[in-house]
């Protein structure tokens, strides 16, 4: 046996059995409120440096253009029709019970889809939210391995740095799939209005924000991709729309959102007799039968909808008493087709993202096949979203 053959046995080993590839990571993070258009108009350099450094482009919130419905689209992949909260307060008929997002939300028996940190523990890939609608509850039996019950109040750095104790875990408890969530410039539009100075001051805060993490990130040497979307944007309103001026409401259940109603009527009589009520009496408003809502919407499908759907068609409030004391300055809610200042945001830059990719608008129900690719895991057939207009994104 010559000493090259021996030379050969020692080293084949190390060429016939490579290490397997680091599966990435994911901080998937939810600037609420953030509009389509607040970086380049209030001057957010961190979101604008991550473009730079990856993927961006303009994000289509699915109908209604609200927070619950929209956060749940985000990691389901699903429609609101199809995941079953449908708005951020509205009555379930089957059940006979209402759910809101300020006392329901931890329920776990509400929610009909896997948010995406659940299919992850279902493959044994561990995750940790740091906030997220719907994140506190269990659903299907399971929970991220790390969570916390949300809190408003819990500062954003303190929520920053739980991220990032979390990647400093060690290998085999790490988590590779997290979500975190800031309130700030949702709370600054709402009150203040989109284009005021308290909005522009929240944008650059939580821009920071994001700034600091991904540096801290990269300094960790793991194969961190950030991903910063929002669930909607925001527009400025004015005065208000008494439904009640139009049709008798005394027998109807009403879940007002505000830009959108939902109304559940006893019977069909009634239903009729309310919609032709509210059919064509005034341009600020419209309302469609549930079978009848357009069909981009995907919001028939569902009996939590209700019987019939008012929609402001200017921005307005629609109210069912005259409201007193101070309102919002800014809403959202209404149709992303009509109001591009619904649309929101997507800036990704990591190891898995390609650089200086411009991607156009998307729908946000493609966010979940993406972000599965990149984590490796599979995803439940029947998805709404294809993630294929993101396939540009992925390096």
């Amino acid at each position: 046996m010559t000493r090259r053959f021996l030379l050969w046995l020692v080293l084949l080993p190390v060429f016939a059995a490579p290490s397997a590839p680091q599966r990435p990571y994911v901080v998937l993070v939810s600037l609420d409120g953030f509009r389509y258009d607040y970086a380049e108009r209030y001057g957010a350099p961190n979101l604008l440096a991550l473009a730079k450094a990856g993927a961006s482009g303009e994000l289509i919130p699915s109908f209604p253009s609200i927070t619950f419905p929209n956060h749940i689209s985000i990691v389901t992949g699903l429609y609101p029709e199809h995941h079953g909260i449908v708005a951020n307060s509205f009555f379930d008929p089957a059940r006979n019970q209402e759910y809101s997002m300020g006392h329901s939300a931890s329920d776990g028996s509400w929610y009909r889809a896997k948010p995406l940190w659940v299919l992850a523990e279902e493959q044994n890939v561990k995750a940790a939210a740091m906030f997220w609608p719907t994140s506190d509850a269990e659903i299907d039996g399971v929970r991220p391995s790390y969570w916390y019950r949300y809190d408003g109040k819990v500062p954003d750095e303190e929520r920053v740095a739980h991220v990032l104790e979390w990647l400093k875990l060690p290998e085999k408890e790490r988590p590779h799939f997290i979500t975190l969530y800031f309130s700030d410039v949702d709370s600054a539009g709402h009150e203040f209005g989109p284009e005021s100075s308290e909005t522009a001051q929240a944008v650059r805060r939580v821009d920071g924000l994001i700034g600091g993490l991904w540096r801290q990130l990269q300094e960790l040497s793991l194969p961190v991709n950030l991903v910063v979307i929002s669930d909607h944007g925001m527009q400025s309103v004015q005065g208000f729309v008494n439904l009640s001026d139009y049709a008798d409401l005394s027998h109807v259940r009403v879940e007002n959102g505000g830009t959108f109603a939902l109304l559940y009527t006893p019977d069909a009589v009634i239903a009729d007799q309310t919609y032709r009520a509210l059919k064509d009496k005034s341009p600020k408003f419209d309302v469609y039968r549930r079978s009848e809502t357009p069909p981009a919407w995907h919001y028939s499908d569902n009996a939590r909808i209700g019987d019939l759907v008012v929609i402001a068609r200017e921005p307005t409030t629609l109210v069912t008493v005259t409201p007193t004391g101070n309102q919002e300055k800014g809403r959202h809610g209404y149709d992303p087709a009509q109001f591009r200042t619904m649309h929101a945001i997507f800036y990704a830059a990591g190891p898995n993202i390609g650089a200086g990719i411009r991607l156009s608008p998307f729908e946000n129900v493609e966010i979940v096949p993406f972000l599965a690719r990149i984590l490796g895991l599979n995803v439940p057939v029947g998805l709404d979203g294809s993630g294929k207009p993101l396939d540009r994104a992925l390096r």
